[in-house]
């Protein structure tokens, strides 16, 4: 009896070696399975849509580029003018686009009686409109729609949301894979792929290896980019803010909500609105782009219609004296109770800024900067910067699409992989161990991901209890 007990202790090691490994190779394979397509999707609208600032101006030049007269502008209040003239009846203007590249077209959005919105270009010298493009159908609008939802509206999102997530998981199982086998530096395929190997050996250390390099960039998009979903990346603002750690503390009332024009006071019906927190958004105003830590903070209103309104021009110049200068939106008041609102969203976070200012008045309501974010929005604010390839210009842009594409591309030796082991007309997936490995450490890190990202957790739940029932019986010899 003692030599079959030592035997037996001598191989448990490595059964329980084997069942590890087979039980991550599992979790790598669904993972993967999932992810695989999506990742080359949200590769490839993530690289293009990064060099948006290039693509555009060469797409669209001849609408948004004029040539430098040297001579005096109109007011944006004149141009805004003859741009309205040329749309159809009944279509409101939402957006001044503000450049000071004087080789820029001034560019106009209008809200048109069929519920889209369109952009009208003006040659700012002479007034001339050069032309239009569909706020929802421009080719930049699409790429970020596929990137953010597959333009499959919130399904698509919850999709792509559940692929960062899972992207996770293979992340953590694709390292653990590789490390136990590859502990000796020295051997081929630990940072190099083995290129003399052939066939699907080959295959395997050039993803293991790619995989491992682009680890941390893959993390890194993955963090920064779940804040910005439509599920999670909300509750997880609402979390932020309950700590003082995202919004500025103005969204909660501490800035003021309500200003009054010359000579009048705040209105009843204006009081009544904010005293049931019926406050528009931040995220509701149709700007280009606003920085994540003020998405869902209140726009202040404007409280009478007895005076004049102030004019761009005007609001402009308050924009530059607050040090806001170039590339920014400015949203328009659309009721009597309206603001006009500056929302400023550079490539350095620490220059993002947001001014409300009183239609009537002038008065700056509520002004919004870096430094009024808690600590999670700033560092929010530092990874959206470089992920989107703009915190350190085309160098990020270049590093952003470099990673991206190394993504897709182990997307795609993976499928080789898969493919070159796949029996016909079976799914393929790893065999399941025998012997149940302990794991704690691993269950443990699924549970708290779980935990972190529910819509996570009940998925990774579907895939066990499918797996169990499916493929319980089919178990391979440890």
């Amino acid at each position: 009896m003692l030599a079959p007990n030592l035997n037996t202790a001598a191989a448990t090691p490595d059964a329980e070696n084997i069942a590890h490994r087979r039980t991550l190779w599992r979790w790598h394979f669904y993972a993967g399975l999932f992810v695989m397509p999506l990742l080359i999707v949200l590769a490839i609208t993530g690289t293009i849509y990064c060099f948006q600032p290039q693509i555009e101006p060469l797409l669209y030049r001849d609408r948004m580029v004029v040539a430098d007269t040297h001579g005096p502008q109109l007011s944006r209040d004149v141009l805004l003018a003859k741009a309205l003239a040329s749309e159809p009846r009944g279509a409101v203007p939402t957006l001044v686009q503000i450049e000071a590249d004087r080789t820029r077209s001034a560019e106009f959005v209008f809200r048109l009686p069929s519920g889209e919105s369109e952009s009208v270009y003006v040659n700012p010298y002479d007034g001339a409109v050069l032309g239009t493009l569909s706020v929802e159908h421009r080719l930049m609008k699409q790429v970020r729609n596929l990137h953010r939802g597959l333009m499959l509206g919130k399904t698509g999102e919850l999709v792509m949301e559940l692929a960062g997530c899972w992207t996770l998981v293979m992340i953590g199982t694709g390292i653990a894979l590789w490390w136990p086998s590859r502990s000796n530096g020295a051997k081929g395929g630990v940072w190099l792929p083995r290129l003399s190997l052939q066939g699907r050996a080959w295959w395997r250390d050039l993803h293991a290896v790619g995989g491992v390099w682009l680890a941390i960039g893959a993390l890194f998009f993955v963090l920064s980019g779940l804040p910005w979903s439509g599920s999670w990346g909300k509750e997880f603002k609402a979390l932020a803010t309950s700590a003082s750690l995202g919004y500025p503390e103005g969204a909660w009332g501490e800035a003021h909500v309500h200003s009054t024009a010359p000579a009048a006071s705040a209105s009843k019906d204006a009081d009544e609105h904010a005293m049931h927190g019926m406050h528009m958004k931040m995220d509701d105003l149709p700007l280009h782009q606003t920085p994540w830590a003020v998405g869902a903070t209140d726009v202040p209103d404007s409280a009478s219609k007895q005076a004049a309104r102030v004019s761009i021009d005007d609001v402009a110049a308050l924009a530059a004296k607050n040090g806001v200068t170039d590339d920014y939106g400015i949203a328009l008041p659309t009721k009597p109770t309206g603001v006009y609102t500056v929302s400023y969203f550079p490539a350095d976070p620490r220059a993002e800024r947001t001014l409300h200012i009183d239609q009537y008045s002038g008065r700056v309501l509520s002004d919004i900067g870096y430094q009024s974010y808690g600590r999670v929005a700033q560092w929010i604010s530092y990874g959206t910067s470089l992920h989107m390839g703009r915190y350190f210009g085309l160098a990020n842009q270049i590093a952003c699409s470099a990673i991206s594409l190394g993504l897709a591309a182990l997307a795609v030796t993976g499928f080789i992989m898969w493919m070159k082991r796949r029996p016909a007309r079976e799914l393929g997936a790893p065999a399941r161990p025998v012997r149940r490995a302990p794991m704690r450490a691993w269950r443990g890190g699924l549970t708290v991901l779980g935990m972190i990202f529910p819509l996570m957790g009940a998925t990774m739940l579907a895939v066990w209890c499918v797996d169990r029932l499916a493929f319980g019986a089919k178990r391979a010899a440890a």
